[in-house]
């Protein structure tokens, strides 16, 4: 189920994109992108709809996704 991000706290929605960036450990070649960079270039997938928030009921886990691979 796709979970509006307008709805989430902005606290909530600011650890809930921290761990999944530190989760993720995705690798950006030789640039070094900062923790903050990484967060706000995911908050900007979600406010453009290319990135969504999805909860599983069935594994009780929220994850962020890209909309089309959902």
């Amino acid at each position: 189920m796709i979970v509006p991000w307008q709805g989430i706290s902005a606290e909530t929605l600011e650890n809930l994109i921290r761990e999944f960036v530190l989760r993720e450990g995705t690798d950006y070649g030789d640039m070094e992108i900062s923790l903050q960079d990484k967060v706000d270039q995911v908050k900007a997938q979600l406010a453009s709809g290319e990135a969504v928030i999805v909860y599983s009921e069935l594994h009780e886990t929220v994850d962020i996704q890209l909309r089309q691979k959902f």
